[in-house]
């Protein structure tokens, strides 16, 4: 007896060994093109090293809706499958390789820093200027992690970022997304400031607001007295002198 459901095609899954034998050819028939693919490589066991990737992917896994998928999306990306990664301002663009021979198309895009966001994220820096230093030399400093994982920080929020694959699964975030989501993780890894670009946000200019708005800051509070100052008639009663 013949059943609906029996026509119905099976999808097996590749082996580890599968996939990373098969992203392998897709990544040489990529660069047989002419074309200059960029793809994410990961070292050792952890996807991610430094406290920046390691902070974008649990800001990530917070998008608990995801959670199937973003396994699946590590096994990609540990098996070499996403063949090309590039971000740009306000966006990703990737190619990944699937069960099929041609190379699924990825494009991820992220809102915009607002401008009021933005400003008051230049506000909190700016009592913090030895900590920007650190930030843009790659040492990520612990007192500005707030700037980034809190509400309106700089880390986007889900609905912020909008997903886009060529794949015929129907999910909103397939597993090649989230390979190549994760795949960000090791680009930040490998260079931090790709993070503000991928933002919108011009660091050169971010650091030049920052420093004129605290010099402004210091500027506007020379004339004041504090209590902390000491006029000539009290330094002579602390210390006796006439």
């Amino acid at each position: 007896m013949r059943r609906y459901w029996d026509d119905i095609p099976k999808y097996n899954q590749m082996s580890a060994e599968e996939l990373r034998k098969k992203s392998a050819e897709g990544l040489k028939k990529e660069r047989s093109k002419g074309k200059t693919p960029e793809p994410v490589v990961v070292h050792g066991k952890e996807i991610v090293h430094s406290w920046w990737g390691k902070a974008w992917c649990d800001n990530l896994e917070q998008y608990a809706d995801y959670e199937s998928r973003l396994d699946r999306g590590k096994r990609y990306v540990r098996t070499g499958a996403v063949i090309d990664l590039k971000i740009q301002k306000g966006k990703i663009l990737a190619r990944v390789q699937g069960t099929r021979k041609t190379p699924y198309k990825i494009e991820i895009r992220i809102s915009p820093l607002s401008e009021e966001s933005c400003q008051a994220i230049i506000q909190k820096c700016g009592t913090k200027l030895d900590s920007l230093e650190k930030l843009l030399s790659g040492d990520f400093p612990e007192d500005m992690k707030e700037l980034f994982q809190e509400k309106n920080g700089l880390f986007p929020a889900p609905k912020e970022i909008s997903f886009q694959c060529s794949c015929p699964d129907w999910a909103l975030m397939c597993k090649h997304v989230a390979a190549v989501l994760y795949g960000v993780g090791v680009r930040l890894d490998e260079n931090p400031l790709l993070f503000f670009e991928l933002r919108g946000i011009d660091v050169g200019k971010f650091i030049d607001v920052t420093l004129a708005d605290r010099i402004e800051a210091m500027l506007a509070n020379v004339n004041n007295i504090t209590d902390r100052v000491l006029d000539g008639s009290a330094v002579s009663d602390l210390f006796g002198v006439l």
